[in-house]
């Protein structure tokens, strides 16, 4: 118990009932969403959401998503040395959550959603033509996190796509694009309230007299 009176576990993670899969998904969330779409050797259209995903960098632009297992994008990228990650807005949530079954490797997810496949600039995955944005990206690394059958694929963003109704002047606005969350299970988040808080540096709180913050008692 701390001092508001709050009650805590403490959990081992190698005694947590049902593995840390399902706890790790729930509290860190909303995830963001990589729709990436991949080409096998086969020449067949892949296509798969991954929901552990970030920017690794902005400069070189570099994206990386997970491949929990040894799954059909991974072959793929793997294969081509290429992919592309897409945002899906609200508007696909039904059409992406089809692209997360386990389809055969000869089975093109864009059919079965009733998504269309088109040619990119310059790399030989295709382009989602319905998502509001698509970053074609070079694979620079794929590395196997420990020795655990997870794998993270990197790649450096060499042409970006924007819709321009999700534009507000020269950047893309959230309210517009209305990006799909992850959550635990079953669960997916759609663009709630916004705010803005800004930054704060060291010498402007000082320059302002702000003074250490009162411990929130709860």
């Amino acid at each position: 118990m701390t001092s508001s009176g709050e009650r805590f576990l403490n959990l081992d993670p190698a005694e947590v009932e049902g593995g840390m899969y399902h706890l790790l998904n729930a509290v860190i969330a909303p995830r963001p969403i990589a729709w990436v779409s991949s080409l096998s050797s086969s020449g067949t259209f892949n296509l798969a959401p991954h929901s552990y995903t970030t920017v690794l960098s902005p400069k070189p632009p570099i994206v990386g998503f997970v491949s929990i297992g040894r799954k059909d994008t991974l072959r793929n990228v793997e294969s081509t040395g290429d992919f592309v990650y897409h945002i899906a807005d609200s508007h696909l949530a039904d059409r992406l959550n089809r692209t997360a079954a386990d389809f055969p490797p000869d089975q093109s997810e864009f059919d079965w959603a009733g998504l269309t496949p088109i040619p990119s600039d310059l790399v030989r995955s295709p382009r989602v033509a319905q998502a509001p944005v698509a970053m074609e990206a070079r694979v620079t690394e794929i590395k196997q996190i420990s020795t655990s059958n997870n794998w993270l694929v990197m790649g450096e963003i060499v042409r970006v796509h924007v819709a321009e109704s999700v534009m507000t002047g020269p950047r893309v606005d959230p309210t517009k694009l209305q990006p799909l969350g992850r959550l635990a299970g079953s669960g997916f988040s759609r663009l709630g309230e916004l705010f803005a808080v800004e930054r704060p540096t060291y010498r402007g709180l000082v320059e302002r007299g702000a003074e250490p913050m009162d411990v929130d008692e709860g």
